[in-house]
């Protein structure tokens, strides 16, 4: 029996299985989706046939695309795709998202590239029904590839006032007032921030412009609540050093270096996630800086290492897990309206803040 595919290299069809094994095409058809129906010995033939002519089976890309819904969510990111694994707050994020899938036996794709062509390859291909979007950087790009697929879509900590877009965020500004308030009521008067980022790229103490002109609304709107709340208490915020970091070792440490030089360093650090407070811990714990006794660190996010580090850290939590199960079900569930929802957080006060070290 000769291959159709041999001087044409053409792909091998169901057509031609079904011509071979001298039966109907919806005969072939179900001989591989529905097989209890067709007699076994057109089975036999039907599946003698496909191995004959090298036939793998129905392309299941296309079954499903003709059904015109795959029951996957893609969940994307400009990060790498180790961003999912390695960062606290996705894996936490990632455990509410499939515990929303596992529910309804949905899947889950992982979108993330590199570079930017790459990124829009992997979101147009991408086999799912719609995507949560993890806007940490590049969330306008990824709203803009989205929209581009036509499939729903919700973002999670976007960064912008865009009420055409399905979000699910938390109230940063009370966050920040909550962490501000706990090391000032504690007598703390000299702090520092360590920031997540105000935009794509850019490290390093922040100016007031910066924060004016800031990409980022969630860090910005972070900042603005710790300020808020420390001028309540007559605290000069101008005096207060920003370090805009990468949520990573590197940039932390650089921070930290900065903000130390300081001829009058800061007694409490206000740190914009729990991965940059708990490098802080580390970075002060090996030069010796007792926490809390010398320095007070806050974090922001509620991961379960927080929890567990040295000393546990006393940090800003918010609801990770359900705002993850929350935007698995806007896509499972997708009725076509556009709702942004703003969920609480709470302060947990654990063993990284106490009172300032003593003057007297």
């Amino acid at each position: 029996m000769t291959s159709p595919t041999e001087g044409s290299r053409r792909p091998i069809r169901l057509a031609d299985i079904a011509k071979a094994a001298g039966v109907s095409h919806g005969t072939a058809s179900n001989a591989f989706s529905r097989p209890e129906i067709v007699r076994e010995e057109v089975r036999e033939r039907v599946k003698a046939a496909a191995e004959a002519l090298g036939y793998a089976g129905p392309d299941p890309k296309g079954r499903l695309l003709r059904a015109g819904k795959v029951n996957a969510i893609g969940v994307a990111t400009t990060e790498p795709l180790s961003y999912f694994f390695d960062d606290p707050f996705a894996r936490v994020m990632m455990a509410g998202i499939s515990e929303a899938c596992d529910a309804t036996g949905a899947g889950i794709a992982l979108v993330s590239a590199g570079n930017e062509e790459k990124l829009a390859w992997n979101i147009q291909s991408a086999l799912v029904d719609g995507f949560i979007l993890f806007c940490i950087e590049g969330g306008p790009r990824l709203v803009e590839l989205t929209r581009e697929r036509k499939l729903p879509f919700v973002a999670l900590e976007l960064g912008s006032q865009d009420e055409t877009v399905s979000a699910i965020s938390i109230d940063n500004v009370a966050g920040g007032r909550l962490a501000a308030r706990h090391l000032a009521e504690l007598g703390h008067r000299r702090f520092a921030v360590l920031s997540l980022a105000f935009a794509d790229d850019s490290t390093g103490l922040v100016s007031p412009e910066q924060v004016r002109t800031a990409v980022y609304t969630g860090t910005r709107d972070r900042l603005l609540g710790y300020f808020e709340e420390l001028s309540r208490f007559g605290i000069g915020t101008a005096k207060v050093p920003v370090y805009e970091t990468e949520n990573d070792k590197a940039s932390t440490r650089a921070g930290l270096e900065t903000i130390f030089a300081s001829a009058e360093p800061p007694t409490a650090i206000l740190a914009m996630s729990d991965r940059i407070a708990m490098v802080a811990l580390e970075w002060l714990n090996a030069r010796g800086i007792a926490v809390p006794r010398d320095v007070s660190v806050v974090g922001f996010d509620g991961v379960p290492e927080a929890a567990t580090c040295e000393p546990p850290l006393t940090t800003i939590a918010q609801p990770i897990a359900e705002i993850g199960r929350r935007a698995a079900r806007r896509i499972l569930d997708f009725d076509g309206t556009v709702r942004r929802e703003t969920l609480d957080v709470e302060l947990v006060v654990r063993a990284s803040s106490g009172p300032p070290p003593s003057t007297g």
